[in-house]
């Protein structure tokens, strides 16, 4: 097999996504880098998302389905992996797409990265319900060792921009479903991607090439929850990397006040009066910068969206829809 050849498994982990599957499929059968293993592991769905993914394994012989008791994400992330030999690895929710070139150029950047080289991100832009660009998101360059990056701030954003090696994913012991078993699930990505910095090297590919949902109803919406789950990771890493503690600091307390501001925009007005309270009783000013930035941040996006990104960022020209 040629190197233009090799095979990047795709895990989807699915639960009760029958509004979204198809348009997930397919930005991922529409990759430019054709030799995909897709594996959706259904996690204990009870709508029609199953009969959804069935139809396209009809289609397309590059997707499987495998089953299991509704256990979490990161399960379900666990058993799409061990069900692929891919030496690559790239994981997407199953409510968000990927721009046709996404695997392409992330593959590209760890090949040129070499061995060190165990993850590759990218950057993403947030959608609506029909695959609308909401707002663009953060653009980091951050590459190399990047554990104290991390511990300041989550700035890769999500899961669906990841693609690992095998190596590094095993090396970390997978994803963590300890979160859940807490009653904590949210930041699994956040972890997976700290650890995986203490063992190998990033690359980022500086392009808008993940589209990112939030649904009503998803798991990101709730926000007490991502936030404790937030905590619990930062707080492990505090642990190991005490002379962190100003970074990881900084970052729970601007987590907090970004989960305070999605509760309020979803209309958890309670949710997020309890963490604004919160932020302003630990650090006020903090607290109020890190709003005023958000709210030109998001303002900023959406006049981008509206002007074209490409007249913003001429040097980034490939637009995702």
């Amino acid at each position: 097999m040629g190197a233009d050849e090799e095979t990047v498994g795709v895990v989807v982990p699915m639960y009760n996504a029958e509004r979204t599957i198809a348009a997930t499929l397919a930005s991922i059968c529409a990759q430019t880098h054709r030799g995909l293993d897709i594996v959706v592991t259904n996690d204990g769905s009870t709508d029609g998302s199953a009969a959804i993914v069935e139809g396209w394994c009809r289609c397309d012989p590059r997707v499987r389905l495998v089953r299991q008791g509704n256990a979490g994400v990161a399960a379900a992330r666990n058993t799409g992996a061990a069900a692929t030999p891919a030496q690559f690895l790239a994981f997407v929710d199953a409510d968000d797409i990927w721009a046709p070139t996404k695997i392409e150029y992330q593959l590209a950047a760890l090949r040129e990265g070499g061995p060190s080289a165990g993850l590759a991100y990218c950057w993403y832009a947030s959608i609506d319900q029909r695959n609308r660009v909401v707002s663009f998101g953060p653009q980091p360059l951050f590459e190399g060792q990047v554990v104290r990056d991390l511990c300041e701030a989550n700035w890769i954003g999500n899961g669906s921009s990841l693609l690992l090696r095998r190596e590094a994913f095993e090396r970390v012991g997978g994803y963590e479903p300890g979160l859940r078993a807490r009653r904590a699930q949210g930041a699994e990505d956040l972890l997976m991607c700290l650890r995986v910095a203490e063992v190998a090297e990033f690359r980022v590919v500086p392009r808008y090439l993940v589209g990112y949902r939030m649904l009503p109803d998803s798991m990101s919406a709730d926000s007490l929850q991502m936030f404790r789950s937030t905590e619990l990771v930062l707080q492990e890493f505090l642990a190991k990397y005490p002379q962190y503690a100003d970074e990881l600091d900084d970052h729970l307390q601007d987590s907090r006040t970004w989960f305070a501001y999605r509760a309020g925009r979803s209309g958890r007005a309670a949710t997020a009066l309890l963490l604004l309270h919160e932020a302003f009783a630990v650090h006020p000013v903090r607290t109020a910068g890190y709003l005023a930035h958000t709210a030109v941040t998001i303002a900023a996006g959406r006049i981008r969206r509206r002007i074209g990104r490409k007249v913003v960022y001429p040097l980034y020209t490939e637009v995702i829809w």
